[in-house]
C-alpha cells in the first residue's frame, strides 16, 4: 500500500478506541486544535477518539502525535503507539518489524508480529509506571481511594469490588479535573477478579468514556502489582477486548494486542 496522499488519512482502531492516522505533510492544513475537534466530530467529521499525526523524528525512527478529541495533545497512548506502529508498516512508511517510536511521553520501543505478511498484533515497551501511594479525595459526592499513576501519562485508579458504568460517568469527570491533577488525569474503575486478570472502565482525558485504553490497562496493572494483587503476567479485560500485559519487578511495563485498520478515505 503506498503512503497517504494528499488530504489522505488512515482509520483504525484498537479494542474499539478508534484513531485518525494523518500525516500532516500532506493535509494542507495545520492540526489546530480546532481542526482536530472537526475531525473526531462523529456527527460532522469522520469521527474517532484522537488523531496520530505522523511527525519529524529527533531522537528515535519516528514520531507521533497524539491528539485528543477535544484537541489537547496526549503525551503517550497505548492503544494509538500500536495503530501508529501498524500503520506505518502497513501504509509503507518502514518495512521493518521492530523500531522505535517517539512520543510526548518518552521513546517507545514497537515491534509487529506478522502472520501471512500481515500485522496480526502489536507489542509495546510502555516503560517504568510511577506508583504512587494512595489517596482519600472528595469527587462527585464521595470520598474515594486513588492511586496516582504516571506512564509518561497521568493515571488515577479506582480499585472497586464492582465496575459501575454509571459511577464512572460521575466520577470521571470529576477526578479527570479534580485539583489534585492540575494537567487533569485519565481514571480508571478497576477489579482485579484473579491474580492474572484486572478488568477496568476507562475515562478519558479529553475524550470522556472509551471502550478501552492500552496506558490505563498498564497504569492499572501496575498499581495492582505494586500493591500484591496480581502477578506479572496479567490479562486487562476492557469492554473493547483484552491486552496482555507483562509487569516486571523494576516496574516496566510490556503490552501487546491487536490494532485493525477500518478505512481509508480523503478529505474533501
Amino acid at each position: 500500500m503506498t503512503r497517504l496522499r494528499r488530504a489522505e488519512f488512515a482509520k483504525y482502531h484498537a479494542l474499539g478506541n478508534d484513531y485518525l492516522v494523518v500525516d500532516p505533510a500532506t493535509l494542507g492544513f495545520r492540526l489546530t486544535r480546532r481542526r482536530v475537534q472537526a475531525l473526531c466530530d462523529r456527527n460532522t467529521g469522520v469521527g474517532s477518539d484522537g488523531v496520530l499525526a505522523i511527525a519529524p523524528p529527533r531522537s528515535a525512527a519516528f514520531r507521533v502525535r497524539i491528539f485528543n478529541p477535544d484537541g489537547s495533545e496526549a503525551e503517550k497512548s497505548g492503544n494509538g503507539l500500536r495503530i501508529f506502529a501498524r500503520a506505518l508498516f502497513d501504509l509503507g512508511y518502514t518495512r521493518r518489524k521492530a523500531f522505535d517510536v517517539e512520543t510526548a511521553g518518552g521513546v517507545v520501543p514497537v515491534e509487529l508480529t506478522l502472520r501471512g505478511g500481515r500485522v496480526s498484533a502489536v507489542s509495546a515497551e510502555m516503560g517504568r509506571a510511577e506508583v504512587q501511594p494512595p489517596e482519600m479525595l472528595e469527587a462527585a459526592g464521595e470520598t474515594v481511594q486513588v492511586v496516582p499513576v504516571s506512564i509518561g501519562n497521568p493515571h488515577c485508579v479506582v480499585f472497586t469490588d464492582q465496575l459501575d458504568d454509571a459511577r464512572l460517568a460521575r466520577l470521571g469527570p470529576a477526578l479527570e479535573s479534580h485539583p489534585r491533577f492540575p494537567e487533569r488525569t485519565n481514571v480508571q474503575l478497576a477489579r482485579v477478579p484473579a491474580r492474572h486478570v484486572v478488568e477496568l472502565r476507562i475515562w478519558e482525558r479529553g475524550a470522556g468514556a472509551t471502550l478501552a485504553s492500552g496506558t490505563s490497562a498498564c497504569a492499572v496493572a501496575a498499581a495492582a502489582f505494586e500493591q500484591g494483587r496480581i502477578d506479572g503476567r496479567v490479562e486487562a479485560r476492557m469492554p473493547g477486548g483484552k491486552l496482555d500485559l507483562r509487569v516486571r519487578p523494576d516496574g516496566t511495563l510490556r503490552m501487546q494486542g491487536p490494532a485493525t485498520p477500518v478505512f481509508r478515505g480523503r478529505l474533501l
